[in-house]
């Protein structure tokens, strides 16, 4: 049975593929995606502006997927289950992952970087990845579990205090992600700093007071900054932002290489915190999971745009698209089987 895959040969190099359909050995589960995101991430991955050390190509992308259990090699959950795979695939003995910092597990292996993603019709996983999702979490919500698991871990390790202030730069899909979820730390006022004023709707439907595009307008005000671009931009905006005192966390993943002029001085004379945050631990995987089992968790307002598989190509032009609100770009499968 021929499988059809987006497949990234290298950089610059992408189209669909017929594979041949794999059998799950024992401790694998086979998955048929329903509703798959892309995003700057897979357009870094295709024009190869990501860092080689997180990808290996030939590759199918696809990090961000929910699906169905098409079939197991003896364990996990059974036929027919609606499932969220975990990316992040850890060693399990490594001091970090036995510390349960799974993110930096000292063998770098994630499905949709290192192994075959969800940019396909049916995908084998290790079976601990795949966790059961209830019947009624709708498969758009489901698919914005891995970046929602992403923001969940920084927010959680930042620990933003009852009544914070707290800006958000950056309006693409992490950003509004971090907006949404911060209301589960009950701030006094969520803040969005911008580029695009099309944005400013999403922001406000997932909790956000105010959208700026000044960051004159947002110099030394907030508690918590949470940086979500990915530019060094975005990150010196996001330190000039925070008040004395203040926490600064760094979400957002820039091209490889990329820096920016920091004022040393100033971060030590507004007494900051500053923390980086890398992808998400086992745990946050968990929490989000639960999060949308329980109906506290429902981010699928996000999704504007959806494309079939074969249509991936305006997927991803989608997303270099500068004009028109866009949240998550999803590519959507029927559910029929592979043939």
């Amino acid at each position: 049975m021929s499988v059809r895959s987006l497949v990234v040969r290298g950089p610059g190099d992408v189209g669909l593929e017929g594979r041949e359909a794999r059998t799950p050995g024992p401790g694998e589960v086979v998955v048929r995606p329903t509703a798959t995101g892309v995003c700057g991430t897979d357009l870094e991955i295709v024009e190869g502006r990501i860092d080689p050390a997180y990808v290996r190509y030939p590759l199918v992308p696809g990090h961000e997927w929910t699906g169905v259990i098409a079939g197991t090699g003896g364990t996990g959950p059974a036929p027919g289950t609606p499932v969220v795979v975990e990316g992040v695939v850890p060693c399990g003995r490594c001091a970090n992952c036995l510390a349960g910092a799974t993110n930096v597990c000292d063998t770098y292996d994630e499905i949709g970087f290192t192994r075959d993603g969800g940019a396909a019709e049916e995908v084998v996983v290790p079976a601990a990845q795949a966790h059961p999702l209830r019947e009624d979490v709708p498969a758009e919500d489901a698919a914005l579990a891995e970046p929602a698991a992403v923001v969940h871990r920084a927010l959680a390790r930042a620990r933003p205090p009852e009544g914070a202030r707290a800006l958000v730069v950056g309006d693409g899909t992490v950003g509004l992600l971090a907006v949404h979820l911060l209301g589960l730390w009950s701030p006094s006022e969520v803040t969005v700093l911008g580029l695009r004023p099309e944005q400013a709707d999403l922001a406000s439907q997932a909790g956000a007071a105010r959208f700026l595009t000044d960051p004159a307008e947002t110099a030394g005000e907030f508690d918590l900054v949470i940086e979500a671009a990915g530019t060094n931009e975005a990150a010196l905006a996001a330190l000039a932002a925070a008040r004395r005192g203040g926490t600064v966390v760094l979400l957002g993943l820039p091209d490889h290489g990329t820096t920016a002029p920091v004022a040393i001085d100033g971060l030590v004379n507004g007494d900051l915190t500053v923390q980086a945050s890398f992808s998400y631990t086992a745990s946050a995987w968990r929490e989000v999971v639960g999060l949308l089992n329980d109906g506290r968790l429902r981010p699928g307002f996000l999704v504007t745009h959806r494309f079939s598989l074969e249509r991936w190509a305006e997927a991803l032009d989608t997303l270099r698209a500068g004009s028109g609100p866009r949240g998550k770009v999803l590519l959507t499968f029927d559910g029929s089987p592979a043939t």
